[in-house]
């Protein structure tokens, strides 16, 4: 397994431009009449400057940019933070990074992401303050600056997905040698899960699922105790963490031999998944890509079996913006990475979902989870 890292993996890493990150950054904060940005959700620390650890918070100013964190990572930081000055702090990261900024040439006010501020973190950030800033300093940004920046792909977060999801594939035709009636869904995950560990991945992008037989029919189906069935769907939907980017894809096979109506099924979920992915193009509705795979599923009589939306964006966290749903009008870009993950499920029967991520690309979408879709049969 460690020959799918070697055969993928390329030095992409230290393609990123973190300088241009943080300039980016700096233009929409300009446009706010902000003086500077406290930033603490940690995939957007990570996205801004590279560092990787699991406490940190970065203060960001029009000229000046510093990452506080504690002494566990002196030597991680010094290692992977790019654009900005580190500052090793004993006491918290965040209060150490507002007493920073309240103290910077002309620092009036602070931005602050409300998703991912509590009540709590608020008043003590507050309470770091001089008493006649404690009022005014912090202003609840109506809406995210750094989130936006992640939408669109730059090329060195292609070139990383690209891998993630072509390991993630590779992996799949790996399992398949392994399944067989009578397994434990249990055991398969944890064999899949071990193989992606063997094969370089920093982790798994989300709880495994493995769903067999009626099982089949739950959308997050988690793998269970129960057994893989002598006839029956099985959905694997599984992912992986490589270079801090995350892989996400959904294979439906079936154990035996399938009856009409469960291959017809599936005949139309793929059909369904099929469109939506030829809907993909930069300048579309996410709501239309949702509705070209709606559209063949209610053709199909199977419209109110498919409970969920359509896809998701997908980056260094696992679900981003944009969402590929019904009504939805955002337009997609040059550069978005999306899943295609449409599906029927029909309690105490089965359930089916094939799920690619695709590219947003001008003129349509590049799929980058390469694995066959065609029903296999085991």
């Amino acid at each position: 397994m460690a020959a799918i890292v070697k055969e993928a993996a390329r030095d992409t890493t230290d393609r990123v431009d973190y300088s241009r990150r943080i300039g980016n950054l700096r233009r929409k904060l300009r446009r706010t009449g902000l003086s500077g940005l406290l930033v603490t959700h940690l995939p957007d620390v990570r996205y801004l400057c590279g560092f990787t650890g699991s406490s940190a918070s970065l203060a960001i100013t029009g000229r000046r940019a510093r990452l506080f964190t504690d002494g566990r990572y002196r030597t991680q930081a010094a290692e992977e933070v790019k654009a900005a000055d580190v500052e090793i702090v004993a006491r918290s990261a965040a209060v150490a990074a507002v007493e920073w900024l309240a103290v910077q040439p002309a620092s009036e006010s602070a931005g602050f992401d409300p998703a991912h501020t509590t009540v709590a973190e608020l008043a003590r950030w507050r309470g770091a303050l001089p008493a006649r800033l404690r009022r005014t300093f912090f202003v609840a940004l109506p809406n995210p600056l750094v989130e936006p920046l992640r939408l669109v792909k730059d090329e060195a977060e292609l070139a990383i997905l690209r891998e993630a999801a072509l390991i993630g594939s590779r992996l799949f035709d790996y399992i398949l040698g392994v399944l067989r009636p009578g397994l434990r869904e249990v055991e398969v995950a944890a064999e899949l899960e071990h193989a992606a560990r063997m094969a370089g991945a920093e982790g798994m992008s989300f709880d495994t699922i493995v769903a067999s037989g009626p099982r089949s029919a739950l959308p997050h189906g988690h793998a269970s105790e129960a057994r893989l069935p002598r006839r029956g769907f099985l959905t694997l939907d599984f992912g992986i963490i490589h270079k801090g980017y995350c892989s996400d894809m959904t294979r439906t096979v079936y154990l035996g031999k399938p009856r009409a109506n469960e291959r017809a099924a599936y005949t139309a979920v793929l059909e369904a998944q099929q469109a939506a992915v030829d809907a993909v193009a930069a300048g579309v509705r996410c709501g239309d890509v949702d509705e070209a795979a709606r559209s063949v599923l209610r053709r199909a009589g199977l419209a109110e079996a498919f409970s969920h939306s359509t896809g998701h964006g997908v980056g260094i966290e696992i679900h981003e913006p944009p969402r590929i749903a019904s009504g939805q009008t955002t337009r997609l870009e040059a550069g978005m990475v999306v899943t295609i993950e449409p599906g029927v499920y029909l309690p105490g029967q089965f359930g089916i979902r094939i799920e690619d991520m695709v590219a947003v690309t001008r003129t349509g979408g590049e799929i980058f989870t390469p694995a066959p879709k065609a029903l296999i049969e085991l």
